[in-house]
């Protein structure tokens, strides 16, 4: 049952990249939106519009802060920016594909894609340490807006990640439960005081005729 306490987190991941076109991992790079990204992020700004939304965080990484921006001109809302929302830096794959991975690196690449936190890349950030800094970021927004609806900006696989820790979902299943978050699509999160949380819908489009 919901009460008068608990939070309404509508998770976003930010609009399509020049990178992620081409399934180049983006991580902590700083990577422009494409022509379509900035589609996708006026396609949220309508549907924030047309829905309650009483506050909008983002990740402090460009692409999601352009993407929020339509919706917070449309609400006439100030983002809160927070830093753990940022993706999770990806080493040796910051703006490189999987596949380039595993032609340099075969058993790697395959020990990734059967346990990509037990297996990240070389170099990158703790999966773990990104779930648990990730989550602990959607708790504090959460408690900080009792009752409200709040619409998140920010990453495809931190969002994973932190669905499966929020969700007690073992966190190397991430890409197996969770496949991808489209991009500004909306994801509905229900978090209680207590911080356990209840996934009410997945990449429900904001616009059905976008990527």
């Amino acid at each position: 049952m919901t009460t008068s306490t608990d939070a309404t987190l509508l998770l976003a991941r930010h609009g399509q990249t020049l990178w992620h076109a081409e399934n180049r991992y983006a991580g902590v790079s700083d990577v422009s939106l494409t022509d379509t990204g900035r589609a996708q992020a006026d396609a949220l700004g309508r549907w924030a519009a047309a829905h309650p939304v009483d506050a909008i965080w983002t990740s402090p990484l460009s692409r999601a802060v352009i993407t929020a921006d339509p919706a917070c001109r449309a609400l006439g809302l100030t983002p809160h920016r927070e830093p753990g929302l940022r993706e999770c830096d990806f080493g040796v794959l910051e703006g490189r594909t999987l596949a380039e991975f595993a032609a340099q690196d075969p058993a790697a690449a395959e020990a990734f894609r059967t346990d990509p936190v037990a297996h990240p890349f070389p170099r990158a950030e703790d999966p773990s340490a990104a779930a648990e800094r990730g989550a602990a970021a959607l708790r504090r927004i959460a408690a900080a807006h009792p009752g409200e609806r709040v619409l998140v900006v920010a990453h495809n696989t931190l969002l994973r990640l932190v669905l499966c820790t929020l969700l007690s979902i073992p966190a190397g299943e991430y890409r197996r439960v969770f496949p991808r978050l489209r991009n500004a699509a909306i994801s509905e999160l229900l978090v209680k005081s207590d911080g356990s949380a209840a996934l009410l819908s997945l990449n429900v489009p904001c616009d059905p005729d976008l990527p």
